[in-house]
């Protein structure tokens, strides 16, 4: 094999390569909005749940099973969900839910809000804003 031969190989082997990432970029591009999409409607379905549950009356007149707690992602996308249109601040954010404001506290929630950027549920209008995403 010379070196012409050579380097036409490797080259056609990196288009297939190329063209593959492609493929699998597209791959994530879907998944990820369809898990968005699936993890927005899990947080509308446990919130529709929590409302009918504390409704409900039950046949004995007591309530119906007590609702589960929240866990932090809820609580942050269902102030998002209630907010649809507007931009946060983290501090903004836990004085809407009542958590506390000290900043080991607010990091923690960063954390949370970027990854919930990273997977689509959120944007960044601007820096350290964070909104549901339309």
């Amino acid at each position: 094999m010379n070196i012409t031969e050579f380097l036409t190989d490797l080259q056609a082997r990196h288009d297939e390569a190329v063209v593959h990432a492609d493929e699998l970029r597209s791959q994530i591009g879907d998944l990820t909005g369809a898990l968005a999409e699936t993890e927005a409607r899990l947080t509308e379905l446990a919130t529709a749940r929590k409302v009918i549950a504390e409704l409900a009356p039950t046949d004995d007149g007591g309530e119906l099973d007590p609702p589960e707690p929240t866990t932090a992602y809820q609580a942050i996308m269902n102030a998002f969900n209630q907010h649809p249109d507007q931009a946060f601040r983290v501090r903004e954010l836990h004085e809407l839910l009542g958590m506390p404001t000290d900043d080991p506290v607010m990091n923690v929630t960063r954390s949370r809000l970027g990854r919930l950027t990273r997977q689509g549920f959120l944007t960044q209008p601007g820096r350290g804003r964070y909104q549901k995403r339309t």
